[in-house]
């Protein structure tokens, strides 16, 4: 998201191809156009949200929200040390403290209660702890010490952690995102650890192993902490359902992105300038790694107010109105 732009990253977006669809052009945003935060920002009703290090991201311009992500950031510390500078998870949570300290001088501590209260925390992460750290044994030492369901169990705890550092501070409606199928996506298909057509099972394996994990949290937060509501939502089953019915969402091609070099268009992700493809629209898949405005319209529509297979227990739009 838009805060690498402020930061010594290899992992930006802040250049042409990138938001070529998007009306301020390249923001820092991984995809074409919008992506499900936007999405879901319109669906709720809020702007387009500051990046936490956007100097623009103080006082009473803080008061509708800020996106604190960071590309190539995960829940543990080293994810994404390759690619330079990041804010990992904990990073993350001790800059919505400091930006939390901004608030005293807009509202009493009573007004700040009920802001946190009423406040959404949408959290999507994960996805970096695998693909730049555990698949990546040549710079990360994560899969020789861990087996795969050691390393799901050392993600859940060390997220719960975060998670609950966040309600301590007062914030009681969170979405976490489950991880989607990154077996699927061109970067894993590059790899030809796949039969043509099908996707890297080992990785999808370990992504499920994650999501079943988080599920499990979401449950054990809500019976520890019934004044809150904690909602999984399942990235990997709606994605799924596009790639296994691409034609009934209008998708042409589900297995290369649309801009990136090599095979499936996914051994290097979309470089400054790159030629991205004409009918973006058609395209599961923007570059290597990340997908399109329209998947990403999908994703948050489902998220929105899709059935608990979707959101679970509840929608955003029924968690939003608690």
């Amino acid at each position: 998201m838009e805060t690498n732009n402020y930061l010594t990253s290899l992992a930006k977006a802040n250049y042409v191809p990138y938001g070529v669809d998007f009306y301020e052009g390249p923001s820092g945003r991984f995809s074409n156009g919008r992506t499900i935060i936007d999405y879901l920002g319109d669906l709720v009703g809020i702007p387009y949200l500051p990046a936490f290090a956007n100097p623009l991201a103080t006082g009473k311009n803080i008061l509708r929200g800020v996106n604190f992500a960071s590309a190539a950031a995960g829940i543990l510390e080293e994810t994404g040390r390759n690619l330079g500078q990041r804010f990992s998870l904990s990073q993350q949570v001790e800059n919505f403290e400091n930006t939390l300290s901004q608030l005293k001088n807009e509202m009493s501590d009573e007004e700040i209660s009920q802001y946190l209260f009423k406040s959404l925390v949408i959290m999507i992460l994960g996805s970096n702890d695998y693909i730049n750290n555990y698949l990546v044994p040549s710079q990360y030492a994560t899969s020789y010490i861990y087996n795969p369901k050691e390393y799901a169990d050392l993600l859940i705890e060390r997220y719960a952690t975060q998670i609950l550092a966040l309600h301590s501070l007062g914030l009681r409606k969170f979405l976490l995102g489950g991880i989607g199928p990154l077996g699927c996506i061109p970067n894993q298909l590059a790899t030809g650890l796949a039969p043509p057509g099908k996707c890297v099972s080992l990785v999808n394996d370990l992504v499920g192993m994650f999501n079943t994990q988080l599920i499990s949290l979401v449950d054990q937060l809500n019976s520890k902490y019934p004044e809150a509501i904690f909602v999984y939502g399942n990235t990997y089953g709606a994605f799924g359902d596009i790639l296994n019915n691409p034609t009934a969402y209008g998708f042409k091609v589900i297995d290369k992105g649309c801009c990136g070099i090599g095979r499936n268009q996914g051994q290097i992700t979309c470089l400054p300038f790159s030629s991205p493809c004409i009918e973006r629209n058609q395209y599961v898949f923007w570059d290597a790694f990340h997908p399109t405005q329209a998947v990403n319209q999908i994703l948050a529509r489902r998220a929105y107010n899709g059935p608990p297979s979707d959101c679970y227990p509840v929608n955003v739009q029924q968690m939003a109105q608690m």
